[in-house]
């Protein structure tokens, strides 16, 4: 009976310094300025420093002009088709024509999601500037099989010409080419 009556005050006490020592929520952009308390084990009254770094370093701003900035394209295309909001997704092409041709494909999957690889160099001709982003499609048919299959999304902007629209230096994607079945 000593013994439960001992381990009540200690399990309230600790009870009460967690909710004390509980990380304040987040502000709006998703920073937290109230440093973590150190990790403290009950046990032998070790206190460890919190020693948990963040996953992804951030790199400051994306260039518009960058690789990165296009494959941020493919991010947001690809979320809009996995929701099937093809019309949005439409916006991200420079060919409406070829868009819906592709959309139409990929009405046919009731489940279709992408992996996005590394966006490749970039490549400039006469005035533009290509850059491919390895994809790959994935999800379910129609008679619920499993389908994954490989392609490239080909993004173009304009380079800086004279004379060249805000919305001609902007990504947009260009075509995808599929990749040959293994």
């Amino acid at each position: 009976m000593r013994m439960i009556l001992l381990c009540v005050p200690v399990l309230t006490a600790a009870l009460c310094a967690c909710s004390a020592n509980a990380p304040q929520q987040p502000d709006r952009n998703g920073t937290n300025h109230v440093a973590p308390a150190p990790i403290a084990n009950a046990a032998d009254n070790v206190v460890l420093p919190d020693d948990r770094s963040p996953l992804i370093e951030p790199k400051g701003p994306i260039d518009p002009k960058s690789a990165e900035a296009a494959g941020q394209i493919v991010q947001y295309y690809g979320a809009l088709i996995e929701q099937h909001r093809f019309t949005e997704a439409e916006e991200y092409w420079s060919n409406g024509e070829g868009a819906r041709q592709f959309a139409l494909q990929l009405k046919l999957y009731p489940e279709a999601h992408l992996e996005i690889g590394e966006p490749g160099a970039l490549e400039g001709a006469a005035g533009s500037i290509y850059v491919t982003v390895p994809v790959t499609f994935y999800g379910r048919t129609q008679d619920g099989a499993d389908f994954r299959r490989g392609a490239g999304i080909i993004l173009r902007r304009v380079n800086d010409v004279p004379g060249s629209s805000d919305a001609q230096r902007r990504w947009h994607i260009e075509r995808v080419e599929w990749k040959r079945a293994a």
